[in-house]
Parts: structure tokens; sequence; C-alpha cells
């Protein structure tokens, strides 16, 4: 699979001329808002088995194969070359893929209202082949133990037909926040942690849940301990039933980072009694903060880098947002909050303004800027195939276990393209 950055003056013809394939194919992998009017800096995915590489100043044989991860003799013998002539600036080489690293993945999916849109039941649909669990967000815990579920309608159905694990989500959301106090109820009350523990079995037979993930946040940090001492009571009734266990973890760089958001989360604890975790590497750029990326891969790796040194790999999942966020400038805290879009959106948005891309190769993430028809200034961060095969990279360099969407319904189809590229997704895991 390759990546293709649009150059001043390219067409879609000429790429698919110079790649081997056609128009149509790149327009339907990349499902192009804007093949009419392609944007300098935008980002294609080219569906070619393999990728191509021109010769730059000073490259040779030997940085070109250990860029790509293979042996200089495959190198030269996959491209008809002499291994002791050098190379010509600008000659097109042949890349053969990579073997597929087996991964999980998982998307939470949040229906919202009484029901599940036929919108966010398509994205279900067209996910779920490269999944290995689908998420609904979320099963809301009531103070008296009992829970209050979301729609769900025929995902199971979905789930079933694509062999896609389902993740039972429960949370301490209270009027849509997570609640301290409904925290410190649940985990510090031996009556209604049983009455719980049992609405949770019984909904997850009924409908067919085999992984049971608590998504508890803004905890009390005097609940540390509690929470451990749950998770283990779960544990051990979740696993009698045959279930996996997991939990979604705020993003750590040490044991003890201060801050509401982290202080309960323990993440050797975790590591050592749930299965796997998800832990939640985005939201660094959020609506209501400054412009900047929403996960850049410097903190993301602090991130994974510290929880390595709580739990092994095996049992991270990296959160990965499946989505950006377009900022009115200036910037004022407290002011207007920036608004989510798609990486589909932000691309037909650059399209419509005629705004050029950035790529800003330290935080590995697409930008740009423009001035709306009132006069205000933009700025978009959002994601893109680079941004999202740096992350893949990432996985593969620090062997996790996999990665977790957040969240389904915002379109990126070269997301799924370079999933299904870089890995073989596991179905039906196992502890």
């Amino acid at each position: 699979m390759q990546i293709h950055v649009i150059q001043p003056g390219q067409s879609l013809w000429g790429i698919a001329q110079a790649y081997g394939t056609t128009v149509e194919e790149i327009v339907r992998a990349n499902a192009l808002p804007n093949a009419g009017q392609l944007v300098v800096g935008q980002a294609l995915v080219i569906p070619i088995n393999g990728q191509y590489y021109w010769v730059q100043p000073g490259d040779s044989l030997y940085t070109i194969a250990a860029r790509f991860g293979l042996s200089v003799q495959r190198l030269a013998s996959v491209n008809q070359l002499n291994l002791n002539m050098p190379l010509q600036v600008g000659v097109r080489l042949y890349i053969p893929p990579q073997p597929k690293v087996p991964t999980e993945a998982n998307a939470y999916i949040e229906p919202r209202g009484e029901s599940v849109s036929p919108e966010l039941l398509q994205a279900a649909q067209e996910a779920a082949p490269y999944l290995t669990y689908l998420a609904p967000f979320s099963f809301q815990i009531q103070r008296d133990g009992t829970l209050d579920p979301p729609p769900l309608e025929s995902l199971p159905a979905v789930a079933e037909q694509h062999g896609v694990t389902l993740m039972m989500v429960v949370t301490n959301l209270e009027n849509e926040q997570f609640s301290d106090e409904l925290g410190r109820i649940i985990l510090n009350d031996e009556a209604v942690q049983t009455r719980l523990l049992d609405n949770i079995l019984d909904a997850a037979a009924r409908y067919g849940f085999r992984d049971i993930h608590f998504d508890l946040e803004f905890l009390r940090p005097a609940d540390r301990e509690a929470y451990n001492r749950f998770l283990r009571r779960a544990a051990a009734r979740i696993h009698e039933q045959g279930y996996l266990i997991s939990t979604a973890l705020a993003p750590k760089t040490s044991a003890t980072q201060a801050g509401a958001w982290y202080e309960a989360h323990d993440y050797r604890a975790h590591g050592e009694i749930v299965d796997f975790v998800v832990i939640m590497t985005y939201e660094w750029g959020y609506s209501g903060g400054p412009p900047m990326p929403v996960s850049p891969i410097g903190p993301v790796r602090q991130v994974l880098e510290y929880a390595l040194t709580e739990m092994p790999g095996s049992k991270i999942m990296m959160g990965q947002n499946l989505y950006g966020y377009d900022w009115t400038l200036p910037f004022v805290p407290g002011g207007e909050y920036a608004r989510a879009l798609s990486p589909q959106a932000a691309i037909a948005l650059a399209a419509r303004e005629n705004a050029a891309i950035q790529y800003d190769w330290q935080a590995q993430a697409p930008h740009f800027d423009y001035v709306d028809d009132e006069g205000a200034s933009h700025k978009v961060w959002f994601e893109d195939a680079r941004s999202i095969q740096a992350k893949f990279n990432l996985m593969k360099e620090l062997g996790l276990r996999g990665i977790s969407y957040w969240k389904l319904g915002l379109p990126f189809p070269q997301n799924w393209l370079l999933l299904d590229s870089n890995f073989t997704i596991v179905k039906n895991p196992a502890g």
C-alpha cells in the first residue's frame, strides 16, 4: 500500500499512471470527497501491492533497505540491481510488502437518543471486518447498582455476522458527566457492587457480550485502592463465566502523575488484574483547549513507554481518535469550543477553502489554516494516512496488543485500508 502526498500541478490521472493503477481505484480507495479539486499536501492511499520509492540524493541500497525493513540483497534482487553499482537519483524502486502482524482492534460506537441511527449502523457494518471488538457506549451504572443500557438493536447481529466480540462498556456517567460521587458509591459499598456485578453478568448473557470493559473516570484519588479491590472481585466473577475483563485508562507518564483523571488509575494493578487495557492516548488537542494535534506521536509514545514499565505490551491497546478539530482563532480559554470533524470532512473543507495542507513531522499530524466567510481565522488539526501509519509503526515497534478507536461514525476510509495492509486482525481473542 502506497501513501502519496499531492504536489502542485498533480492530477489523479498522472498519479494513477505513476503507480500503475486507475483513477477509479484511487477515488474508491480514499472515498475522495474532492476528486475534482485535489489539495496540495493531501495524502492519498494508493491501493497497490507493496509500494514504490524514488531514490533521493544521498540514498544507497543499504539506507533504503534499512528504512523499509528489508535485506539489501532482497531489495537489489526484486529491482534487478547490482549491489556494487551506485543508485541514480530519481530511479523508482519497488518495495515489496512486509509480512502482516497479528493485532486486535476495537472500536467504540455511541448511539445517541433512543435508537441506533441507520448511518451509525452502516458505519458498524463497514468497520466490522477490521475489528476484534465492537464496544457500544455505554451501560451507565445507577446508584443502586442497576444499569441503564444504550440502544443496541441490530449491533449484536452485526458483530456475530463478522466474528466480532461484543465489548460491554460500563461507565460511571451521570447526566453525561463522569461522576466521582457515583464512583465512590460503587467502589465502597459491597452490596451495591454485588447487585452491579449480578446485573452486568445478566446483561452480558442476554446480549452476547464476551468482554466486560470498565470505563470509570474522574474517580477520587482516595478510591484508587478501592477501584483495584473492585476489579479483583469483578475479575473473579467475570472469568468464572468465561468472559474477558478490560479497563480504560487515562494517559499517564508516571505512577505519581497528579490530577483527578489520573490518580485512581493504577497501571500496575490493572496490568495484573485485567486481561487488557485501553489507554486513551488522545485529546491533547481537545474542543475546549488551544489548537494542537489530538494525538501527537511524541506524547503518545511517552505514555505507552511508561505503560510498558507497568505491564506487558500484550495487555496494551493504544487509543486512537477518528476525528480532528476546527478551532476559531484567536483561542480564548472558556470561549467558543472547537468543532469536531472527520478526516473526510477536513479534506472537503480544505478543498472548499483552497487551503494547502501542511504536515508536522514532529507531531506526525496534518493541519491547515483558512479564513471563513465572516472573516474569522481557523486552525484545523486532523488525521490522515501518514499520521495513522506512524501510529501503526509505533504499535509494531512496541509490541502492543492492538488499537482502540474512538469512535465509529466519523468516516476515515484510509485508516481501514492501512490497518488491513499492516495487520492480520485477530478474531475470537483470548485473555
